[in-house]
């Protein structure tokens, strides 16, 4: 089917009325019985115009609606579907019912792009900042050393300690960022397996014990977690969850304060929780707690030397598991962790 223009149409329903009056003329001629030419020309004159106005309408929608349907849909193969579609009488309610879909999801396209480059331009400028510092570290310890302060005893060391500490923490955010990157492109293959939960807790209590020590949190796990609980996973990722979410837990800990670590049954899952009676967490920072490089307490877990990534790694590895992690905290009083993971049948 071609392209008609408006133009086209018109001249085309013009020629089509003059050739009607024209066999009017010639019927009024050639019959004197005025009662049957104005039948008979009633009767052409209704055939003509359905035949000629089908096929102009059909012809005329489909050249417009032809660039419509090729925007929206951006399909070589319209043409034939468009030609198939216009021989319905409801082709306008229908246009207009995709078009109005197409600029929705359109709408909807362009605010999540818009949101995602607000992310990337925000992820950019906390990985810069996250680097930023340990590297204006290192170059501000080199360069004491370098005009004279490697010859001092007293200061040398110190310096050389403190440049490996900040080494450290680039090392660890760049693992993070590894690690997160795997993650958020599925490049995680999960090893699953049967183990006991309880134990693995114990493991990551035991390795972040002198930590609590440090600063002065009392890690609770009752004994009446002792009996052992299996449950399928990939072990080496929930002991890296745990390992996190203790951390988290113990650098915004309150000194003196504690954290409570319970395992419970729920039918088929077992619901693992981290609770702690620190800080707490502002009611408004909650749904962002799980973003890249998000701080609840920006000054505090950069002078503690965290990544910023630590609960978006543990969001990441639990999804990945098809379980759910939520957070519920009161601001001053404290916060709670709990996560699920599939017990062994």
């Amino acid at each position: 089917m071609q392209i008609i223009t408006s133009k086209k149409v018109n001249f085309l329903m013009t020629l089509s009325a003059v050739i009607i009056i024209f066999v009017e003329f010639l019927l009024y001629t050639f019959f004197e019985d005025k009662a049957l030419v104005l039948f008979i020309s009633l009767v052409i004159l209704s055939i003509f115009m359905f035949i000629m106005s089908r096929y102009l309408v059909r012809r005329f929608l489909y050249s417009k609606i032809r660039m419509i349907y090729k925007t929206i849909h951006d399909t070589q193969f319209i043409d034939r579907e468009l030609v198939d579609k216009v021989k319905t009488i409801d082709i306008l309610n229908e246009a207009e019912k995709e078009v109005l879909e197409w600029s929705e999801g359109r709408g909807s396209l362009i605010m999540q792009l818009k949101r995602q480059e607000e992310y990337r331009k925000e992820f950019i400028g906390n990985v810069s900042h996250e680097l930023k510092t340990p590297i204006f570290n290192i170059q501000g310890y080199i360069l004491t050393l370098l005009d004279g302060g490697l010859e001092d005893e007293n200061i040398n060391r110190a310096y050389l300690e403190r440049t490996e500490k900040s080494i450290n923490r680039m090392i660890g955010i760049v693992k993070d960022l590894e690690s997160i990157s795997k993650l958020e492109h599925g490049e995680l293959k999960l090893i699953q397996e049967h183990f006991n939960i309880i134990e693995l807790i114990n493991e990551a209590v035991e390795m972040q014990e002198m930590r609590a020590q440090k600063h002065k949190i009392d890690v609770q796990f009752p004994q009446k977690n002792a009996v052992a609980k299996f449950v399928e996973a990939d072990k080496k990722e929930i002991f890296q969850a745990m390992v996190n979410l203790l951390v988290n837990s113990i650098k915004y800990g309150k000194q003196g304060g504690k954290t409570q670590i319970e395992v419970m049954d729920m039918d088929d899952k077992l619901l693992i929780e981290f609770r702690d009676n620190g800080i707490g967490i502002e009611k408004d920072n909650l749904p962002r707690i799980f973003e890249r490089f998000y701080r609840v307490d920006k000054s505090r877990s950069r002078n503690m030397g965290g990544s910023g990534l630590g609960l978006a790694i543990v969001k990441h590895i639990i999804d990945a598991h098809d379980q759910s992690i939520n957070v519920s905290s009161t601001y001053g009083e404290g916060t709670s962790f709990t996560f699920t993971l599939n017990k062994v049948k």
